[in-house]
């Protein structure tokens, strides 16, 4: 058993302590992960990958309750799931001190791996959710591939799913996320 694993049993068994411990034995993946999301944002980008780390890491230990982290994998998607709220709530915060805020234009289907604007991250946030009502494993390939800068094959592998069963899911996940952007 890995150090994750086991830090992680004593997490879901209620020690707050082992966060502390857990952080330094993950900080170069979650900062890597980061590091590839930040090289997407357009240029400019006030939030360093570093920052983006370190708010997620928080945003997780306040909000995940004892026994909720299964293993190593849950723990990377709870991870890309926190670097996806923060930088929603990031862009959110963008459009609101901007003029015009409410000003939204549609992707082609290959920006969708990559919106260049606060106004397209916010609605790739709302199209992710609906997304999530339908097809939750396919919303969290979407998540983790975006949000957590994983290649289509360490996606798959994080999910538990075949390569191919992947593939098809970013295709579908593509042309559904565009078709939700277009019509917003």
């Amino acid at each position: 058993m890995n150090d994750v694993t086991q830090l992680l049993e004593q997490i879901n068994e209620g020690d707050r302590q082992a966060w502390d411990e857990l952080l330094p034995v993950v900080y170069q993946e979650l900062r890597q992960m980061a590091a590839v999301k930040m090289a997407m944002e357009k240029p400019g980008q006030t939030l360093q990958a570093t920052a983006l780390v370190n708010e997620a890491y928080i945003r997780m230990v306040s909000g995940i309750r004892a026994g909720s982290l299964e293993n190593r994998r849950h723990f990377f998607a709870a991870a890309a799931e926190a670097m996806r709220r923060v930088l929603v709530d990031a862009a959110r915060r963008r459009l609101a001190e901007k003029r015009g805020g409410g000003r939204r234009r549609s992707l082609e289907v290959d920006q969708i791996a990559a919106p260049e604007a606060s106004e397209d991250l916010v609605a790739l946030h709302e199209a992710i959710d609906k997304l999530s009502a339908l097809r939750p494993e396919v919303a969290e390939l979407v998540k983790l591939r975006y949000f957590a800068g994983l290649t289509g094959k360490e996606a798959a592998e994080c999910l538990g799913v075949s390569p191919r069963t992947a593939d098809n899911y970013w295709v579908y996940a593509k042309a559904f996320l565009l078709k939700e952007i277009e019509s917003a």
